[in-house]
């Protein structure tokens, strides 16, 4: 039997409440619609953080957690920070698999958006 998984939307955080809410926004629609347990966390200056995050999961039941970088590309906190914190988590939950994915940049999908965003700012000139 497969051990169930979890995933972490992982976003940097912001002052402005509203780019956090985006994020709890998107993590929710995400676990709408593909039925996965799925919880938000941030690097910093929003809540949840990534080990509590990862400690909701683990402590539901979860077994496998894969972290999904919500940023564009792999900066410095991703290189740095989101494996530290992982590996941390990972001491502490040790019944827990933490998998982390690439970030956004690269993805096929990405361009699509570039794509639609040139489209509506096309169809606005004046």
């Amino acid at each position: 039997m497969k051990a169930p998984t979890g995933y972490v939307v992982f976003a940097h955080g912001s002052r402005v409440e509203s780019a956090n809410a985006m994020v709890h926004a998107i993590t929710a629609d995400f676990a709408r619609i593909t039925g996965y347990r799925v919880e938000p966390a941030f690097l910093e200056l929003a809540e949840p953080d990534l080990a509590t995050a990862i400690r909701t999961l683990a402590e539901g039941g979860i077994a496998r957690i894969v972290v999904i970088p919500y940023f564009l590309t792999l900066g410095i906190h991703l290189q740095r920070d989101l494996p530290r914190i992982a590996e941390e988590a990972g001491r502490i939950h040790t019944n827990v698999s933490i998998e982390i994915t690439p970030p956004l940049d690269g993805h096929p999908a990405l361009l699509q958006i570039l794509q639609d965003r040139a489209t509506g700012a096309h169809a606005h000139e004046v």
